[in-house]
């Protein structure tokens, strides 16, 4: 398993801008497919976007492409999610999540989780 650390949310207005991160501990980052999900209140949780082992192919949810940008850097153990022109339905506990196979991680399928950290989006 790895351990996994989100950073960045925080209060902005529509129209802004937020790099999320997601830092992991352990060895074997690059062996494993990371999401971002985030779950708004009074709703479940919901898939935001994936990138593969390297790197090489990303995923994302009709909501946000175009808008978000999901990265990583394996030397760094990070992954990152630069969200541009955010609108208030965006306003939500973003998480990460980590699986070695793909179709698990854009699941959300184990229990590899972090913590969440708040984005809050005003109008």
């Amino acid at each position: 398993q790895v351990q996994l650390v989100e950073s960045g949310g925080g209060l902005v207005q529509a129209g802004g801008s937020l790099r999320l991160s997601c830092a992991a501990s352990g060895r074997t980052f690059s062996s494993y497919v990371v999401g971002w999900f985030r779950q708004a209140p009074g709703k479940e949780r919901e898939f935001v976007a994936a990138i593969t082992w390297g790197g090489g192919n990303t995923y994302y949810a009709d909501s946000v492409k175009g808008r978000f940008t999901i990265s990583r850097d394996n030397a760094k153990n990070t992954v990152y999610l630069q969200m541009n022109s955010l609108k208030p339905e965006d306003t939500a506990v973003y998480y990460c999540h980590a699986d070695p196979k793909l179709r698990t991680a854009v699941a959300g399928g184990s229990d590899n989780w972090g913590q969440g950290t708040q984005v809050t989006v005003s109008s």
